[in-house]
């Protein structure tokens, strides 16, 4: 479905991840993306922050997210705690087909389905349920990881709905879907990227979304 494998994407999700403090993110990945990156536009107000950026195998930047309200962590799911407000903004370079660095074969396109199943794996980041097994997290992790790469890859299937929201200005289509967890969006700009979002306490049908001008600004 996307050049990204499974396991980088799962890295996030990972039990036990800790997620950086903002200022002692860098900002040097992002820097070295050679597409543009997306965040909310200027009618967010909110904290703006740095998360990560994905690379292939030879080191190029594919994909990246940043943040917007409150930093979600999982210590936020126990039951009857404020969990926060965030969104976060999955920005994937629209690549097609091509030989792997290693010239042995050739890499799967990404697509929409890269940025919503991204943005599905993002969303379990934070989403451990309140009074959960220790030792039940990895069966829940594994299973809801699955169901989310299955969700991505039918976009038009019952669990999708259609959501226009702009982009840069211009009304664009988004697969959008809720869960008990938050929601989870996806499309894609007239720039050559797909967008995922995901998020939960902020609600999704009135953000917009615009090409993010000076990334330093999250940092």
């Amino acid at each position: 479905m996307e050049t990204t494998s499974r396991a980088v994407a799962q890295a996030p999700a990972a039990e036990g991840a800790q997620h950086v403090p903002s200022a002692r993110r860098t900002v040097d990945g992002y820097l070295e993306a050679p597409f543009p990156w997306y965040g909310l536009d200027e009618a967010f107000t909110g904290p703006r922050w740095l998360m990560q950026v994905g690379t292939a195998a030879d080191g190029a930047v594919e994909h990246g997210s940043v943040g917007h309200g409150d930093e979600p962590s999982v210590r936020h799911e126990t039951a009857g705690e404020d969990r926060g407000k965030f969104a976060v903004v999955v920005t994937v370079a629209a690549n097609p087909s091509r030989r792997s660095a290693d010239g042995t074969g050739l890499l799967e396109a990404t697509t929409v389905s890269s940025a919503a199943w991204l943005a599905g794996v993002g969303l379990l980041s934070y989403t451990w349920p309140g009074q959960m097994d220790h030792s039940l997290r990895d069966d829940w992790l594994d299973q809801q990881t699955e169901t989310a790469w299955e969700l991505a890859d039918d976009l038009g299937g019952p669990e999708w709905s259609t959501l226009s929201l702009p982009v840069d200005g211009v009304p664009t289509p988004f697969h959008y879907r809720e869960s008990e967890f938050g929601w989870v969006l996806a499309g894609s700009t007239q720039e050559g990227v797909h967008v995922g979002a995901y998020g939960r306490g902020m609600s999704a049908y009135g953000l917009g979304f615009a090409m993010i001008k000076d990334i330093t600004a999250y940092a």
